[in-house]
């Protein structure tokens, strides 16, 4: 893949959800490579490690043939300078999530004037969806079928079977 023609769609992806694969899938369409930028967030409990959400999202995206998952930690200006990328793909679901993207788009371009963050919006039918709500969901046993890819809906199964 030639990243030099790479937007990046950054995140935690604790789990993944289809609201991230509508988003992956809407941005493959506007840009002719993607990179899944999964970090740790250090902020956030993970529920699956590293590892395991890049392998989950591999699975999940293994059919475009566009899009590369890939790792990374630190601040995500200087990993965009590092693949020599400046566009940052951001998520918004609700209004709720503008204002925080926002000051994250304008915090990125301080730190790296060459970055610019398109917002994309997902189906309305992923509007209300959260990794957060679908791993409350897994937890108190119900099911995440229709949230999330087959691969971290057993994965998910797996995790909390015993709770």
């Amino acid at each position: 893949m030639d990243r030099n023609f790479s937007a990046v769609y950054p995140g935690s992806f604790d789990p993944p959800t289809n609201g991230h694969l509508d988003i992956i899938t809407r941005a493959s369409n506007l840009f002719p490579n993607i990179i899944v930028a999964v970090t740790d967030n250090v902020n956030k409990r993970h529920t699956f490690a590293l590892q395991e959400r890049i392998d989950l999202l591999r699975k999940s995206t293994k059919y475009f043939k566009n899009v590369e998952v890939l790792s990374f930690s630190g601040l995500l200006a200087d990993y965009l300078k590092k693949i020599n990328s400046f566009v940052l793909i951001r998520g918004l679901r609700a209004l709720s999530d503008f204002e925080y993207e926002f000051q994250m788009a304008l915090m990125n371009r301080k730190l790296n004037k060459k970055i610019e963050t398109i917002f994309l919006t997902p189906d309305q039918s992923y509007t209300f969806l959260s990794s957060s709500m679908v791993k409350e969901i897994a937890m108190l046993g119900g099911s995440a079928k229709t949230f999330v890819p087959k691969c971290v809906e057993l994965e998910l199964k797996k995790r909390f079977r015993n709770r």
